[in-house]
């Protein structure tokens, strides 16, 4: 199957420098080079305090991935901490050194670790503004890449929903939304406001200016 391409609107994965400093140069057995590349991008956009992975988080990867891993723990990108009979992998980052070392020492309890699950597919904020307020712009385009660097991508499918339902459907309503949240705390449903409410307050509030009736 041929690679139809990358899209301008996709999230993309941060890589240390020292990745294309030096790793980039001395690995050159192409297993290894997966795994270190599959850590980056699992423990890169894990949540939770401690970032961790097992060898069978590495199986969708390679059917065996014991020797890339054992490659790639023997050139210092990944730490292998052993615990009993399970192996855990950390990054040899400041954070994954401090990880490893307290589950040698008893101090983390492996029990209580998080796996880190592979990053979820994020909603598109441009596919959902065309599928829901309309054609691209520039400048709405521009507009859109600011707000995916300043907002998390699940506030602006939220936003746009409530646009929609209220039949607002520009961008300026779902920014002023947006900056509503980011200002005073993310609408949460406890508070008992339906979208309805949400939408008469970003409508006739402090943002009315910004907002095309």
């Amino acid at each position: 199957m041929s690679f139809k391409g990358f899209t301008n609107s996709e999230t993309f994965t941060p890589l240390p420098d020292s990745f294309f400093r030096q790793l980039l140069n001395e690995i050159d057995d192409a297993d290894e080079l997966k795994v270190t590349l599959y850590a980056l991008w699992r423990i890169g956009n894990a949540e939770g305090r401690v970032h961790v992975l097992r060898e069978v988080d590495f199986a969708a990867l390679l059917p065996d991935p014991a020797p890339a891993l054992e490659k790639a723990v023997s050139r210092g990108t990944l730490i292998r901490a052993q615990k009993e009979a399970a192996a855990y992998y950390f990054l040899n980052s400041p954070r994954g050194r401090a990880a490893a070392e307290s589950l040698r020492t008893g101090d983390l309890n492996p029990e209580s670790l998080a796996i880190s699950a592979p990053p979820v597919e994020r909603p598109n904020l441009f596919k959902l503004y065309e599928e829901n307020i309309g054609p691209l712009t520039p400048l709405i385009a521009d507009a859109l890449k600011d707000a995916e660097q300043t907002y998390p991508p699940e506030w602006a499918a939220e936003a746009l929903e409530i646009a929609v339902k209220k039949n607002k459907r520009n961008w300026k309503y779902v920014e002023a939304i947006l900056r509503r949240w980011k200002e005073e705390g993310h609408a949460k449903k406890q508070d008992g406001r339906n979208t309805q409410e949400d939408g008469r307050r970003y409508a006739e509030g402090e943002y009315a200016d910004f907002i095309e009736h």
